[in-house]
């Protein structure tokens, strides 16, 4: 500095002045509610989130959920969506991988249903050809029926199905996803072959929804998340939940509890796409590790009664390869494989 009023000590003066500043830049800070420490830079300048599916679904609740723990965690600075629904991802699937070759910053939402969907469909591109980079979340899957059927409770369902499986039309997802694998377990579970399933596959949860108040299908089989509303406002009777345990905070008896064997659950997870490095997926898995770790990913489970079930890297991509040769095992029973 070369000016100074006389009379000041420069320091003192230099120093006050900077006392001062700082004061009010804290005043500020806490005032705004914005953390004192300056913020790290995040992992990932820019992520291209593409979701094979419409919007409003299971996965894109699933990848704007995302978005949202990852940018209030300061991990991730901007998000860049892309959707392309049809065929249970199938429709989306070719499009990431021939458009996403080798970009580092790219993860697609995907899960149970691609897995069945690229059996059932004979597709030449499957979720083999993406990279697994964390499985995330796990939701048991629940049966209902419009609030005025004929059928009060599950024992109702199961006497149904027992007595003429054609007679009791079931609303679901793509054809060979976790609903059609699930109404295919109970229908093999009270001796009854799986390919009389009357299955109604439909694109989205908007149009299986109005199919069920409309009372268009006998029952209804989805992600809790995806009737929650309806069962709510009392439009939808829950009659039963496919995961081994009941749905924290939500009283619905588990299948098993009602006497039939059977458990199924739709996962949902994260794929990076095809020809990167290690190096290049070990940073997606930590970019996913850090999120699963916040807090504001917990606020998101709570909400959503999503199970945690986080798996990352190898391990998830060791259990994905599982889970295909068991799915292909169950839609050779419906007929779709």
């Amino acid at each position: 500095m070369t000016s100074f009023h006389s009379g000041h000590v420069p320091g003192i003066q230099a120093g006050r002045r900077t006392i001062i500043k700082a004061g009010s830049s804290l005043a500020l800070t806490a005032a705004s509610g914005f953390p004192m420490l300056a913020q790290a830079s995040p992992l990932f300048e820019s992520i291209l989130m593409f979701v094979p599916a419409a919007p409003g679904g299971g996965w894109d609740g699933t990848a704007r959920s995302i978005e949202k723990a990852a940018r209030d965690s300061g991990l991730v600075g901007s998000f860049q969506f892309e959707n392309v629904g049809g065929a249970a991802g199938m429709v989306g699937l070719p499009r990431f991988v021939n458009q996403r070759k080798g970009m580092a910053n790219a993860l697609m939402v995907g899960g149970s249903v691609m897995v069945g969907g690229g059996i059932t469909n004979k597709s030449p591109v499957t979720i083999k050809d993406v990279t697994p980079v964390a499985r995330l979340t796990e939701e048991a899957g629940v049966l209902v029926v419009p609030s005025n059927s004929a059928i009060k409770n599950f024992k109702d369902f199961e006497q149904a199905i027992k007595a003429n499986p054609k007679a009791v039309s079931v609303a679901g997802g793509s054809a060979g996803g976790t609903d059609h694998i699930l109404l295919g377990m109970m229908l093999k579970a009270v001796g009854k072959n799986p390919r009389e399933a009357a299955y109604v596959a439909f694109a989205g949860g908007g149009p299986a929804n109005a199919a069920i108040l409309g009372g268009q299908v006998s029952a209804g089989i989805s992600g809790y998340s995806e009737f929650a509303e309806q069962i709510k406002a009392g439009r939808m009777r829950p009659i039963a939940v496919s995961g081994t345990t009941r749905i924290p905070g939500v009283d619905i008896p588990t299948l098993r509890e009602q006497g039939m064997d059977v458990t199924a659950a739709n996962w949902r997870g994260v794929f990076g796409a095809p020809a990167i490095s290690a190096a290049q997926r070990d940073a997606l898995v930590q970019l996913l590790t850090k999120m699963h770790a916040s807090a504001a990913w917990k606020e998101v489970l709570q909400q959503r009664k999503w199970t945690d079930v986080f798996l990352a890297g190898d391990p998830f991509a060791k259990e994905l390869a599982a889970d295909i040769v068991a799915t292909e095992i169950v839609l050779k029973d419906l007929g779709l494989a």
